[in-house]
């Protein structure tokens, strides 16, 4: 296929992506340009880079940032080791009853993310089941502070998420040759090494593929955060999203909030980035 052929075939996908992706980018960056309130909201003063200034200076701009990375750091790889045990676990059982499992664990999944937040709060409510174990069997009351919520923010990820990755793997075990499986017992080799040297280079694109899904997802979290936390300040669990929110619609800062989006869009580029270099060298070395 010739370049004007290809060009004429992406056209509509290519205006569309034009219209919902560049379009916002270049209103955010120029809203960010702007000292911008509901007040003035049609009179908006052009001020420059002094946003980009104010967000890079300020305090609670970088709590959120730090308690964001902590929580990608933390939840990204044990979701993808969860989801990869479980994963193998299923590949081992009947197919008979497989099915019965795979329904169970999807169900977090498939609840709208508010919804399911909400009934996992509950759990650790004063009235909840969570809370009634700590009080009558350990003798001690669950307290919400910081590290408790925290806790729970990391927890509820692990119970949200980790499904996508279970099915994601699985899937991809299904295109595992068994041939190859058979040739490395074979060779000698036990189930470890198995796993180690045929299953894992096998689900590796997968693996790198459920990484950036999973950056992307935590950098972005707001629903869980903004339940559990109830945009309590003591916590100091606002997430870079739930901060620019607080910023855009509490503070009523509009400008400052949109040049922080635009930050944060930089920053889930450059974490990307090792991510899409090792997808490009994987597909260079396969031509």
């Amino acid at each position: 296929m010739d370049r004007k052929t290809f060009l004429q075939f992406t056209a509509p996908s290519n205006i569309l992506m034009l219209v919902l992706m560049v379009f916002p980018l270049v209103m955010a960056i120029w809203l960010g340009s702007q000292f911008m309130t509901f007040r003035n909201f049609g009179e908006s003063e052009f001020v420059g880079l002094r946003n980009y200034f104010e967000v890079l200076q300020d305090g609670r701009f970088w709590q959120a940032f730090r308690f964001t990375l902590l929580y990608m750091v933390i939840t990204v790889p044990a979701e993808i080791v969860l989801g990869f045990l479980v994963a193998l676990m299923l590949d081992q059982i009947s197919p008979r009853i497989r099915g019965f499992y795979l329904a169970a664990f999807l169900l977090p999944f498939i609840v709208v993310p508010v919804v399911g937040t909400l009934m996992f709060k509950q759990l650790f409510e004063p009235s909840g089941p969570i809370s009634w174990f700590f009080r009558v069997v350990l003798r001690n009351r669950l307290i919400m502070n910081e590290g408790t919520i925290k806790t729970l923010i990391v927890f509820h990820a692990l119970w949200y998420v980790t499904p996508y990755v279970i099915v994601t793997l699985f899937a991809g075990l299904q295109t595992l040759s068994i041939s190859q499986i058979e040739a490395a017992q074979i060779d000698g080799a036990n189930r470890l090494n198995q796993i180690r040297h045929v299953v894992i280079p096998h689900l590796s694109k997968l693996l790198i593929m459920i990484g950036m899904i999973g950056t992307m997802d935590a950098y972005r979290m707001f629903d869980s955060v903004f339940v559990l936390t109830e945009q309590n300040p003591i916590y100091k669990a606002d997430t870079i999203m739930v901060y620019t929110f607080n910023v855009a619609l509490t503070v009523q800062r509009l400008g400052k909030a949109n040049a922080m989006s635009i930050l944060t869009v930089i920053g889930i580029m450059v974490i990307l980035v090792p991510f899409v270099i090792r997808t490009y060298r994987d597909q260079m070395e396969e031509r």
